[in-house]
């Protein structure tokens, strides 16, 4: 499930395009300014940064800016009331990759986003997923811990596979469930409890630290204790 960052010092409109984005099946993370938003973007290494341009603070260009002077490509879509054609200008070639103005329709939003998300896919299919040291080839689907190769099954390393795309975040069990073992799932109650078990007894089986933490009453998530 992609995770989205939303950056925005309008609450109404935030509040409107987070719960958008979530009935669309999306993990949305909100911001108010460019300052806060910036460590939230390291944290949760977002697939998408839905940007407002006018914001106290720190404003949506400098937020760009600082962004890729980090060497930071997250795809940007930069959202704004200014829709001279030299503003278009000024904003994609401050370093966004698209551009929506507004007033804008919520249908739009979500189809630009989409399409933007499609790109963030294709882009990353391949591209050998880290987080200490695991590492996880969706190409040739090997996994390593360290030097050590670890072989999963089928589901494990989709469970594996969908926690490492988002690290830090917590994921709630029902989004695990959906995303593994598809929305139309009857199966064991316990079943997610289960694999969890399988992959940390294969990721530790040389006493390495636990990286898979359980969130009681939420979910999971892969982050260092």
């Amino acid at each position: 499930m992609p995770n989205v960052l939303i950056v925005d010092d309008d609450p109404k409109l935030l509040k409107m395009l987070q719960r958008t984005l979530v009935y669309e099946n999306l993990n949305v993370v909100t911001a108010t300014n460019g300052a806060d938003a910036l460590p939230i973007v390291q944290n949760i290494q977002p697939d998408l940064i839905i940007l407002d341009w006018m914001m106290p603070i720190m404003d949506g260009l400098t937020f760009i800016q600082r962004l890729r002077d980090q060497e930071n490509q997250t795809i940007v879509l930069m959202l704004t009331a200014r829709d001279a054609i030299e503003n278009r200008v000024e904003g994609l070639e401050s370093g966004a990759d698209d551009y929506l103005v507004k007033p804008f329709a919520p249908a739009e939003l979500v189809a630009r986003v989409h399409a933007l998300l499609r790109r963030v896919e294709k882009k990353s299919e391949n591209k050998i997923l880290t987080y200490a040291d695991i590492s996880l080839d969706p190409g040739t689907r090997e996994v390593k811990r360290g030097e050590r190769s670890i072989s999963l099954t089928v589901t494990e390393f989709n469970l594996l596979q969908l926690l490492i795309r988002h690290p830090r975040l917590v994921l709630v069990r029902n989004q695990i469930l959906n995303d593994v073992w598809g929305y139309d799932f009857g199966g064991d109650d316990n079943v997610l409890e289960i694999y969890i078990g399988y992959l940390r007894k294969k990721l530790e089986t040389n006493n390495e630290p636990r990286l898979i933490q359980t969130v009681r009453g939420v979910g999971y998530v892969l982050r260092e204790e």
